[in-house]
């Protein structure tokens, strides 16, 4: 073997090592993320007050819900000019705000429905995840055409908040699903291409386990909504 080739292959085994770095680290937030989410849910719902306080009044819901907006739109489009201590503060500070609010699907829901489409959801996530990140394909088509999707199902649940059609809500949930899916095998392909340009650290393990975070959560709600026992 040739100098050219050993340079070869000990780069392609630096890239490989970079990218399991990443996404291990991305895994790691997301995950505990994902915990702190379902704790805080915990203590809301064993608490009337606090969960009386959520439901019985929609200017605090509202204000739950434009907080974490808030959240993710400033970590996300500021993640460059943020220190990494703050970008993993607003990552906790969300994944315990969502957790607040996700707490209500329980009133919704049955507890075996969710259950069940919790482990669904899991395993839907980790097969598209793992073809993600093992595919050779160039998922860079996928962009555009995923983000277009994710505009229309926020616009059609905005337009449907005012409608109140359980038709409309179920086609949503649909295409929904098919968005979030195909976005969880993109975002993670994205972090392995991240990882083989050189980039990583906290701050990058952090965005990308908000995003997949994110996959994640809002797969779940669509798949809830089209499959889920409402009490």
């Amino acid at each position: 073997m040739n100098q050219f080739q050993t340079n070869a292959t000990r780069a392609a085994g630096q890239i490989i090592v970079a990218q399991n770095i990443l996404v291990r680290q991305v895994y790691a937030w997301m995950g505990g993320g994902l915990a702190l989410t379902a704790l805080l849910a915990m203590i809301t719902l064993s608490s009337p007050a606090l969960l009386n306080a959520i439901v019985g009044n929609r200017l605090v819901f509202y204000g739950l819900v434009i907080g974490e907006l808030a959240l993710v739109f400033t970590l996300a489009g500021a993640i460059n000019r943020l220190s990494a201590n703050v970008a993993t503060l607003l990552f906790i500070a969300y994944s315990a705000l969502n957790g607040v609010t996700l707490s209500v699907i329980v009133l919704v829901y049955t507890a075996n429905s969710i259950a069940s489409t919790f482990l669904i959801t899991a395993g839907m996530f980790g097969a598209m995840s793992a073809y993600g990140y093992m595919t050779r394909r160039d998922l860079t088509s996928w962009g555009s055409f995923l983000f277009m999707g994710l505009i229309g199902v926020v616009i059609a649940s905005v337009v449907n908040i005012f409608l109140g059609s359980g038709t409309v809500s179920w086609i949503i949930s649909g295409i929904g699903i098919i968005v979030f899916t195909g976005l969880t095998a993109y975002d993670t392909w994205k972090i392995k291409a991240m990882a083989a340009g050189g980039i990583g650290g906290r701050k990058p393990a952090i965005l990308g386990a908000l995003t997949l975070y994110l996959d994640f959560i809002n797969l779940f709600l669509m798949l809830l909504r089209f499959t889920g026992q409402r009490r």
